[in-house]
């Protein structure tokens, strides 16, 4: 009897050097392929980043804070934010209903299929490429994805410290 094959292909070996090269390349990228899928929306990058998280957040409606917090802008800036997307016919604003001076961001339904139709073409190709992957490796990935961002996030907080005491 022969043994089966193995069902996902031998990865090839890497340094950790190689995989890093190999992030900046994806980040690159996806920089690049950002500023022109918000072109395409006629949006630019931060709006389009802010109507990302408006569009993940669902029904558990953001508030302007919320989003400034995100995206790491000032109340102020992102109040421009929003006046943009709403004037663009990207999202509402809602009261609050805990809170009648604070308002809630909603997606507008178009939108967001405008949104869907861009990225959906790519976000198959990469569940294609996610499914050459076994669940464990789908796992570390995962796992690389969410510790890579905590890290990047806490990086740039520090930054932030960093420059507010040299002032």
């Amino acid at each position: 009897m022969t043994p089966a094959p193995p069902p996902f292909p031998p990865r090839p070996a890497a340094t950790p050097a190689q995989a890093l090269s190999a992030m900046d390349d994806l980040i690159a990228a996806s920089m690049v392929g950002q500023q022109e899928m918000a072109q395409r929306l006629g949006l630019n990058v931060t709006d389009l980043t802010c109507f990302a998280y408006v569009i993940q957040a669902g029904e558990d409606l953001l508030t302007a804070g919320d989003l400034a917090s995100r995206v790491h802008v000032t109340t102020g800036a992102v109040t421009g934010i929003l006046n943009r997307l709403e004037r663009a016919g990207y999202v509402s604003r809602r009261p609050d209903p805990q809170d009648r001076r604070r308002v809630r961001v909603a997606a507008v339904p178009s939108a967001v299929a405008r949104v869907y139709a861009l990225y959906e073409p790519h976000y198959a190709r990469l569940d294609a490429l996610f499914a050459d992957y076994s669940p464990d490796e789908i796992a570390v990935l995962t796992d690389w994805f969410t510790r890579a961002t905590t890290l990047a996030n806490a990086y740039r907080e520090e930054l932030r410290l960093r420059e507010d005491t040299a002032e």
